[in-house]
């Protein structure tokens, strides 16, 4: 087949949109060959190869645009609109979805989780979301390995939210009776269900505030 050349323009509204969509565009892997030539307020993207190939990459290509503009400006009820993929690529770590959707939650953030598409949608900006997920990957590295799922489920939106140490958790859910740790599993589980657990250690935790705030 023949190749042929196609060129569309992006418009954008400001130097940070053309540095995410470029860098969005950079990590496309595409039989297409594809140029970006920069101007003021717009982008032409040159891409050339098959019908077929091109017909993919401009596909792309409008869909990585839709993307950045719906994480960098926020709709009419103020809330922006991440793929947990690209979330998770820019963080450098990936973490469960519902964590982070309960962190948002906890942070007094709205969120919405889309359950076909994943998409989620929060009041929270774009470089303050991915420096959340890098919080709650930090928790998620330091008990993954001695921990279940339920319990990571309370763990690790309670640490990233509130700042504290995931082990302190574990250690007054512990206490709380909440959980317990499984010598034969060599991992600490809940003994109560996860709603639960969560309900009774933010209770918790906001006794303790309230008696530092009273000394």
């Amino acid at each position: 087949m023949g190749h042929a050349k196609k060129v569309i323009t992006i418009h954008v509204q400001n130097d940070r949109e053309k540095e995410e969509f470029l860098r969005e565009v950079g990590r496309l892997n595409l039989p297409a060959f594809i140029y970006v030539h920069g101007k003021l307020d717009s982008l032409k993207v040159n891409v050339q190869g098959t019908k077929g190939e091109i017909r993919d990459a401009v596909s792309k290509i409008m869909a990585i645009h839709s993307r950045v503009r719906a994480r960098l400006y926020p709709d009419r009820r103020g809330l922006y609109r991440y793929s947990p993929d690209d979330l998770f690529r820019e963080a450098g770590v990936s973490v469960p979805p519902t964590s982070l959707v309960r962190t948002l939650e906890l942070l007094g953030e709205t969120v919405e989780l889309n359950g076909e598409t994943g998409e989620i949608r929060t009041s929270l900006p774009w470089a303050e979301a991915v420096e959340l997920v890098r919080r709650l990957g930090d928790a998620l590295s330091e008990i993954s390995l001695r921990t279940t799922r339920q319990i990571r489920e309370v763990v690790l939106p309670v640490s990233a939210a509130r700042g504290i140490d995931p082990d302190e958790l574990l250690e007054i859910l512990v206490e709380l009776g909440l959980a317990e740790w499984k010598e034969d599993k060599f991992k600490y589980e809940l003994v109560k269900n996860k709603e639960q657990a969560m309900g009774e250690l933010l209770a918790y935790l906001s006794r303790e505030e309230d008696e530092e705030d009273e000394d």
